[in-house]
């Protein structure tokens, strides 16, 4: 049975031609499906279409708007069983990972359609009693918003949501990794007969896509999540015309355990971070700092914890952990530990290939010891399943600048039962968001980075005030 073919969604249409790109499911190198691919044309339509959309779009009442947003989340819950399985072959992604990526999709909808209801202006006091002043948030314009492949409908939501409530229209670019979900989504936007350019979906050749957006003098804001190098690309492309950037980029996450510490929570959430999404997480903690006193104890329970993950693609079996994306992805990792090894670094689990797996993308839950600090492993982002037990640091000043000493700095991990210790290493430590004896993620918490891991935030009712411009109405008050 042929592939079924996903098309574009632009200006109100789906858009097919004869021109695809087969997706393929990592688990197990079949063919998922297969996306229409954007032409030139296409792409410049979509933006068009945004641009045409964005007067009525933009001046519709934020109840209005969100009234829109519920219909769309409505019609995404009614197609669950679709958007994750979907999301689960186009990835090789665990069910039950799939099934948290879909559903931050819904709340990021009803989320955000809430706030869309409680938009409105605000006053400023004169302080010479001469004037009023009206503060109102008018939307930006054009959104251009380009996914990562690694939370397909996740990355969706932090995107489409703040983007819908704001008034802007948004033509959005999914990973050609991992369109499948996104171009779905766009069918139902036409399903729901949502108004013609608000939502556009356009896939194919990353790059040239990409490129052709960014350098587009139609966006008023870039938005994307990726990598730092893609990040430094996309704001040198779109220098074009003046535009806004919202970005959450590259991570290099440390984890600092010190000897009070509950352990097995330390090891519970580490190895969950580490092995859950196969590591492709950019949160997920590369660097793991303890104090000597308790180094070899937490060795031996992420070890414990990283081989008994059970690993493969089973959607009716309690995998932990599924493929990386492809077999260039294992390669590159494998490069990383064996670089670390020749310097000395000890492999104390995984570091091959799973026994009874049905490709070459899938990579044991691997842990490293004795990690030095300017060790590759330990510089760049792994984005896989490898842990950095990292040389043990002794003393707290010491081990929080060695969990400074990166220039991406999107979050960092302290694990302590001393609350003033926890208190003083989050003031210390430059990172966007500092996770303290656990884990939290919602669509009411922003997150973003420090340094080189972003602008912007993404989530949160911060992340509107990247939609908006500010417009200040000044009036005489005369007598």
């Amino acid at each position: 049975m042929s592939a079924r073919i996903f098309p574009q969604y632009i200006a109100g249409e789906l858009v097919s031609h004869d021109a695809t790109i087969d997706v393929i499911n990592p688990a197990d190198n079949t063919v998922s499906g297969a996306i229409v691919a954007s032409t030139r044309a296409d792409v410049d339509r979509a933006l068009e279409a945004a641009q045409a959309a964005f007067p009525g779009w933009s001046q519709l009442s934020g109840a209005e708007r969100a009234d829109w947003m519920d219909r769309l989340r409505v019609a995404v819950v009614a197609e669950r069983e679709v958007l994750t399985n979907l999301v689960h072959i186009e990835m090789g992604k665990p069910w039950a990972g799939a099934v948290e990526d879909f559903e931050m999709l819904v709340s990021s909808l009803e989320y955000y359609a809430g706030l869309a209801r409680e938009l409105d202006s605000s006053t400023l006091e004169d302080p010479h009693g001469t004037h009023t002043h009206r503060i109102v948030r008018e939307p930006l314009g054009v959104v251009g918003a380009f996914l990562a492949w690694n939370f397909p409908l996740l990355n969706l939501a932090y995107k489409i949501g703040p983007a819908m409530a704001s008034g802007c229209p948004i033509v959005i670019k999914p990973s050609a990794k991992t369109p499948l979900s996104t171009y779905e989504v766009g069918r139902i936007c036409h399903e729901i007969g949502l108004p013609a350019g608000v939502v556009n979906v356009v896939g194919g050749d990353d790059a040239a896509i990409g490129d052709q957006i960014s350098a587009s003098p139609i966006p008023a804001i870039l938005t994307l999540i990726g990598s730092t190098e893609t990040g430094k690309h996309v704001i040198r492309t779109g220098a074009t015309s003046i535009k806004r950037y919202s970005m959450e980029l590259g991570g290099n996450a440390p984890a600092l355990v010190f000897a009070d510490a509950d352990l097995d929570l330390a090891a519970d959430t580490i190895a969950a971070l580490k092995f859950g999404n196969s590591g492709q997480i950019c949160v997920t903690p590369n660097r793991v700092y303890a104090e000597p006193e308790i180094a070899e104890e937490l060795a031996s329970k992420i070890v414990e914890r990283a081989n008994a993950v059970k690993v493969g693609f089973d959607r009716d079996a309690e995998i932990g952990m599924g493929p990386l994306i492809d077999a260039g992805a294992r390669t590159r990792i494998e490069g990383l530990v064996s670089d670390a090894a020749l310097q000395g670094a000890e492999v104390l689990a995984g570091n091959c290939i799973p026994e009874n797996v049905a490709s070459d993308a899938f990579f044991a839950p691997t842990v490293l010891g004795s990690v030095g600090q300017d060790m590759r492993v330990a510089r760049e982002e792994v984005f896989g399943p490898v842990v950095n037990l990292m040389e043990p640091v002794a003393g707290e000043a010491a081990m929080i600048a060695a969990a400074n000493d990166t220039d991406a700095a999107l979050t960092a991990y302290v694990f302590t039962k001393d609350a003033a210790k926890a208190q003083r290493c989050a003031d210390a430590l430059r990172f966007g968001e500092v996770q303290v004896n656990g884990v939290k993620y919602s669509i009411e918490l922003p997150h973003g980075g420090f340094k080189q891991s972003g602008v912007g935030v993404d989530c949160s009712h911060f992340a509107l005030d990247d939609y908006f411009a500010i417009k200040r109405i000044s009036t005489a008050i005369t007598t």
